[in-house]
């Protein structure tokens, strides 16, 4: 982190501090109840508390006069301890954290942390963003819209609070003026900014909230105006490609380079946009304002939150990985009845790359769905070579002469610019590339994004070029292509071997003198169309880059006895809104669409779906939407074989394996199922506390410190813990767990089957239960180890009704002999 030099020898002169480092950010939390947990005791404050799953009323009197009180306390702790100037307080957390974020030197911070009342002083720490078709690919037209009254009111009057990189309003993704009008949501009491420039108002009725938050940046340092905003104008693009994903207006025609590539809309398009800027374009953010936005979002009565941020490596002082600022501030959201969705993260393939761990949490993977946009370069000698590029075609019946751009300089003095990369046009012999294919290599320059395929596209532009191939030569584990929109014919060689191709093929069509100058262009070839994508029966697959499980309880990286992620959904190739000031992809500067891959895209779409669930069933927990959700996915794919995942071979080079659980949670999402999931796996706070309580090695100060609540459960093992899935990661002899399950559907008759891997035994009791409408019943999993496999062993339980409804479970367990 930047940290900000304060004027220390002035201090300690005038004000006579002895303070001597650097200030940075610090989260305190104090003794005493937040709004959401204070059950009374303060002289002259009521009661302000809610039960699991409650709404807080936050413009009750009772409640603001609390609120302003826990303020006071803040500021007095602050003001007793240090000189009014040598510190600056940026946040009072009341609602559901009683705490500060305070600017102060790390001695300050060592006062504070000795302070009576004091219960936790942590230096913040730097978060980052976790970076169309989908609507049809999941059903949602035919299947689920019409059960809401259409696409018109699909989603209606829910509002879905982002925690982002803010929004451009002015995006047809956003208009309110071809809908009918939006009325007001009473429960929602959040404010709209002005834009400090426009002085226009950023919200509109499909925008219900517009803040931004960055104390925490400006503290340290990192944030510039300039190109950061003092508003929620999205200077990066991420924010408002994520809250189209989940709610953006419907059939918005998507066009770049003047092609339409079919029609954008939000998974609900009538639900409403609540925007809390909190992630910038060049530092991602910082988790003191990320909770500050968190915070105020609950105060304001979002209904879901998405989130497609996760956090940088924590603090050395965080010892396990489910109670931070970060994560304790969701679990109390979730008790006031929010619905968070997270990306799982983008470190995949490799394992226990996960940056959502807690079970309060929706943690999204990322599938590839049925689409993918393919293109070729023909070669005078008859070869096709494959790859990637959204750009129309050479003449169909002509070839043109290929020039590689290190061919056609102006004079050797230029090779300092990396001209290969055709970054600079102004060093490229206009005559010599001009009516040709202009051939460019694919340089580190592109990975950091010091270079884009956009750039080389407006190169070859201007020096008249047909168009133009950009070959990879070398390639690094991880290095993701996505195809990228080009006005000229274009394409992207991702393939080490076809470049070879290419390369040799070009040497011997060029004739050079002996001091390896070209004597004349003899290499012919023609570039493909690739604007029309190709449908396939593979997916769903589980894209390369989206974070594996298994889930991990401390940053020891021991193995928690709950599984993550949670869900998969789309999230690779994802068409949404893009904000003309967005810089986040350097190759759609400008555009008003992106076509971009991340768990950033895929929790999105699960914060959309949650949000027509949630309109459906009104009265529901998170962890009811949660279990719907998860209790009917998929792991088949569209040819009807088992889902799979893509890893790295031995070369390192992409292959398609089996998916576990690990790579996909339950399975893929399937909105249709879950809007009648028949039975559900409920669950609240004092069931979260039960998790935390009886993890190992999690301490029970720790866990008061955070939540304001003793440890009294009788839930045994964390993997009791009532999810629609069972995880024991260290499993010993024979061990039973229990789960609860609710109908909301009809009374019906559910048969219980399982299936495990053979070195687990697996016994479920009863084999058979009658619920009648709102009625719960618990069964019995019985494991028991066989064999010993050095490894984690997967399984399921089904339970099939009698009246059509089918609810599975995934199981995971590695056996242990002690």
């Amino acid at each position: 982190m930047k940290a900000v030099e304060l004027g220390w020898v002035v201090l300690v002169v005038l004000l006579g501090l002895v303070a001597s480092g650097k200030a940075n950010v610090y989260i305190v939390t104090v003794e005493g109840e937040p709004i959401i947990s204070y059950k009374g005791g303060e002289n002259g404050f009521e009661a302000t508390a809610v039960e699991s799953d409650e709404k807080l009323d936050t413009a009750s009197e009772l409640v603001t006069s609390y609120a302003s009180h826990l303020e006071k306390k803040h500021d007095m702790l602050l003001g007793m301890l240090f000189e009014h100037g040598s510190y600056k307080k940026l946040y009072s957390y009341k609602h559901l954290i009683n705490g500060f974020s305070v600017h102060l030197s790390p001695e300050q911070a060592e006062t504070l942390r000795r302070a009576p009342g004091v219960k936790s002083v942590e230096r913040d720490w730097k978060v980052r963003r976790l970076t169309t078709h989908t609507p049809q690919f999941l059903g949602l037209p035919t299947g689920v819209w019409p059960t809401g009254g259409g696409c018109d009111r699909a989603g209606e009057d829910i509002v879905i609070g982002f925690v982002d990189s803010g929004i451009y309003p002015h995006h047809p993704s956003f208009s309110s003026h071809h809908t009918d009008p939006y009325g007001p949501v009473p429960k929602y009491r959040g404010k709209c900014e002005i834009d400090p420039d426009t002085k226009r108002n950023f919200c509109n009725g499909k925008i219900i909230g517009a803040q931004h938050f960055a104390e925490a940046a400006k503290a340290a340092g990192a944030f510039n105006p300039a190109i950061d905003f003092a508003s929620p104008l999205d200077g990066d693009g991420h924010g408002s490609h994520t809250a189209a994903i989940a709610a953006g207006n419907n059939g918005i025609p998507v066009r770049v380079n003047g092609h339409e590539f079919g029609k954008a809309s939000g998974m609900a398009p009538r639900a409403r946009i609540a925007v809390y800027k909190a992630l910038y374009r060049l530092f991602g953010g910082f988790v003191a304002d990320v909770v500050a936005a968190i915070d105020q979002a609950v105060h304001d009565g979002v209904d879901i939150l998405s989130l497609s941020v996760g956090p940088n490596s924590p603090p050395t002082s965080t010892k396990t990985t489910f109670l931070n600022p970060f994560d304790a501030t969701l679990l109390e959201a979730v008790k006031a009845g929010v619905f968070v969705a997270q990306a799982a993260g983008n470190g995949g393939p490799f394992p226990k790359t996960l940056v959502s761990y807690s079970p309060w949490i929706t943690s999204v993977a990322a599938a590839i769905d049925d689409r993918r946009y393919k293109n070729h370069l023909t070669m005078g000698n008859g070869k096709i070579l494959a790859g990637i590029g959204l750009s129309p075609s050479t003449h169909p019946n002509l070839t043109y002469t290929m020039v590689a751009a290190n061919d056609v300089l102006w004079d050797s003095s230029v090779s300092k610019y990396s001209p290969s990369d055709c970054q600079r046009p102004e060093v490229l012999n206009k005559k010599l590339v001009e009516g040709n294919i202009l051939l460019c290599g694919y340089s580190f320059n592109f990975v950091v994004g010091t270079a884009s395929i956009k750039k080389v596209s407006e190169t070859a532009k201007s020096l008249g070029a047909v168009g133009f191939v950009l070959a990879v030569e070398n390639v690094s584990p991880g290095t993701k292509f996505d195809p990228v929109p080009v006005s000229i014919p274009g394409i992207l060689i991702t393939d080490v071997s076809k470049t070879m191709d290419l390369i040799d093929y070009y040497n011997v069509s060029t004739p050079r003198d002996w001091t390896g100058r070209v004597k004349g262009f003899k290499a012919i070839g023609s570039i493909g169309d690739g604007l029309m994508p190709i449908l396939h029966k593979s997916a769903p697959e589980v894209a390369l880059f989206s974070a594996r499980g298994p889930n991990i309880k401390d940053f020891n990286f021991q193995d928690a006895d709950l599984l993550k992620p949670d869900i998969l959904a789309p999230g690779s190739l994802i068409w949404a809104a893009w904000s003309l000031n967005g810089t986040d992809e350097p190759n759609f500067v400008g555009e008003g669409f992106a076509l971009i891959s991340g768990t950033s895209m895929a929790a999105p779409h699960i914060a959309g779906i949650a949000a027509l669930l949630k309109q459906k069933h009104p009265r529901w927990s998170p962890a009811a939407i949660k279990s719907a959700l998860m209790t009917t996915t998929t792991k088949l794919d569209r040819g009807g074989r088992p889902l799979q995942a893509q890893q790295y071979s031995e070369t390192e080079a992409m292959k398609l394996v089996t998916a576990t659980p690990f790579d996909y949670g339950s399975g893929h999402v399937n909105p249709r199922a879950a809007l009648d999931p028949g039975l559900i796996f409920d669950a609240g706070y004092e069931d979260y506390l039960g998790f935390l309580c009886t993890t190992p090695g999690i301490d029970i100060h720790e866990i008061r410190k955070y939540t304001n609540t003793p440890c009294n459960t009788t839930m045994g093992r964390p993997s009791n813990f009532n999810t629609p899935s069972i995880t024991i990661s260290h499993l010993v002899g024979t061990q039973t767990v229990t789960r609860t399950v609710t109908n909301v559907a009809g009374e019906e008759t559910y048969a219980i089957t399982a299936r495990m891997h053979p070195s687990i035994a697996i016994e479920t009791r009863p084999s058979a239960m009658t619920l009648r409408p709102g009625a719960s019943r618990k069964f019995s999993v019985t494991l028991t180890t066989r064999s010993i496999t050095g490894s984690y062993c997967f399984g399921s339980i089904t339970m099939k009704g009698s009246r059509g409804h089918k609810v599975v479970i995934p199981v995971v367990a590695m056996g242990h002999w002690r």
